[in-house]
């Protein structure tokens, strides 16, 4: 089922940018993932969205809900190592937050903050992590903060709200440096993760300023 709900189009340009971001960004990812980890973070996350940009014409689209749930399935079956499980995991806590929507606030408003508390929720239950152990969480956090402060100070502003939300997420990836991992791959090397940046922080990151960058000329 293709038929697609006015409601889900900025939400599939969320989606489409995430995915794209990640194919583009592969041997980045991958680079910095090797300095205390595997170095599979990189070619994992892209080989599963890859797959998610070539099925993207058959994802269901009646709801917000359906969509999200299409998109965690395809991760969760096609990303490999520890990222598919909390990637699509992420996903599938998403599409959870707003199971009973039709149709969604703009997407960098309370929907928005909704999921994204879902997605950090369930990343820290299937990873058995929290903020401060050095994952993607110390940036996906923050950022989700970030967001959910600018609305309460009334910023209503799409494309405002995505350059403060990118701005905290890079903020956020780039104060994990000093951190020392406590969960994964990179835990292993103790100390030594000390000094270089969390890949997945850092990917979300990269991927907020994608989506803020390009949601200003999808505006213009």
């Amino acid at each position: 089922m293709s038929s697609s709900s006015p409601a889900v189009s900025d939400l599939e340009f969320v989606v489409r940018t995430v995915a794209q971001t990640s194919v583009d960004n592969e041997r980045e990812f991958g680079e910095l993932d090797a300095v205390v980890g595997d170095g599979d973070f990189g070619y994992s996350l892209a080989r599963g969205f890859e797959i998610v940009l070539a099925d993207w014409e058959s994802f269901d689209r009646s709801t917000p809900s359906a969509f999200l749930k299409k998109v965690a399935l395809v991760i969760s079956q096609r990303v490999g190592g520890t990222s598919g499980p909390l990637w699509g995991t992420a996903f599938l806590r998403a599409a959870s937050a707003v199971n009973d929507r039709a149709e969604l606030d703009a997407l960098t408003g309370q929907d928005a903050v909704a999921m994204l508390r879902a997605a950090a929720e369930g990343i820290k239950v299937r990873g058995k992590s929290d903020l401060g152990d050095k994952t993607l969480l110390d940036a996906l956090i923050p950022m989700t903060d970030a967001l959910e402060k600018e609305l309460g100070a009334g910023d209503d502003s799409a494309a405002g709200l995505a350059r403060s939300t990118a701005s905290a997420a890079r903020a956020a990836a780039d104060a994990t440096t000093p951190m020392q991992a406590m969960r994964g791959r990179p835990s292993y090397t103790g100390e030594r993760s000390i000094g270089s940046p969390d890949a997945g922080a850092v990917a979300v990151a990269v991927m907020a300023e994608r989506v803020a960058d390009e949601w200003a000329g999808r505006a213009a």
